[in-house]
């Protein structure tokens, strides 16, 4: 069932030209409070920009800004990652980490680059690998940005935090660190910080948490049949049989050969007789 939230969320993400990515992001806290007012937390982050613009001088440069910004968010306003309580969902949902002054890269993120924009800084998102980073184009060269607390990285920094994720042992000849540092959509954002949030109900066996993070996932990414089987998953543990045969089906049809077809293939006779018992 589509609820009013859901729906209102489909409105805000249909064009990628125009996605609101503060009030999307924002919008993602309606899961754990149906109520919440979306405008309140907007004119909240509004209030803490106000007072930063009150601090800078009209001619300030792009330079200046960012300095007066990243003190005012980090020291002032007491931005920081939450390393005693990472795994936390708060940490995603955006009016709870305006409140605790705590979060995650990403969310920590968005709320940065909300404040960036209003006094005309255009700091970008990189969905960079294992840990989400800003980045500002400058007349002295670009800036990247650790949301956490940030800190400027360098590109020694950045080639020793991309290595991980990287199969050779050493650099490829052909390695080109840029290709990991392009702006991140506000969709790409979103599905991210819902991706968070997935993998934590999906440890917990939260499935009704875990459904309507699907959902939301299914209306960024609707032809995405990984995310309509997960959907499917969340639906069979919450014993909605006839939504789950309808999501995992149209995965086993499309995905014939795929590693957890057959294990999810054996799941649907005891779907199909339940589903008839509720007929």
């Amino acid at each position: 069932m589509v609820t009013p939230s859901l729906d209102y969320f489909s409105t805000l993400v249909q064009d990628d030209d125009i996605i609101p990515l503060f009030e999307a992001a924002s919008a993602i806290a309606q899961d754990v409070e149906p109520e919440l007012d979306l405008t309140a937390v907007q004119l909240e982050i509004d209030m803490l920009t106000e007072r930063l613009k009150q601090r800078l001088p009209a001619d300030a440069s792009h330079l200046q800004k960012l300095r007066m910004l990243n003190h005012y968010f980090y020291n002032d306003l007491g931005f920081s990652g939450n390393v005693n309580d990472y795994y936390n969902p708060d940490n995603s949902y955006l009016h709870r980490v305006l409140h605790s002054r705590r979060g995650i890269p990403i969310s920590l993120a968005v709320l940065y680059m909300e404040i960036a924009q209003q006094i005309e800084l255009q700091v970008q998102g990189i969905s960079f690998p294992g840990h989400f980073l800003m980045k500002l184009a400058l007349p002295v060269g670009q800036v990247v940005l650790d949301p956490f607390n940030g800190t400027s990285l360098s590109r020694e920094d950045l080639e020793e935090r991309v290595q991980p994720y990287i199969l050779q042992q050493d650099f490829p000849d052909d390695f080109q660190l840029n290709a990991y540092l392009s702006a991140a959509s506000p969709r790409d954002i979103l599905v991210r910080m819902l991706r968070n949030l997935k993998a934590l109900f999906m440890q917990k066996e939260n499935w009704q948490r875990l459904l309507q993070v699907q959902e939301r996932l299914m209306i960024l990414l609707p032809g995405d049949i990984t995310e309509r089987r997960d959907r499917g998953i969340a639906f069979a543990n919450l014993e909605c049989p006839q939504a789950a045969l309808q999501d995992i089906e149209a995965y086993i049809e499309q995905r014939p050969y795929a590693m957890d077809t057959a294990a999810l293939r054996a799941r649907l006779p005891e779907l199909r007789e339940a589903g008839g018992r509720l007929n």
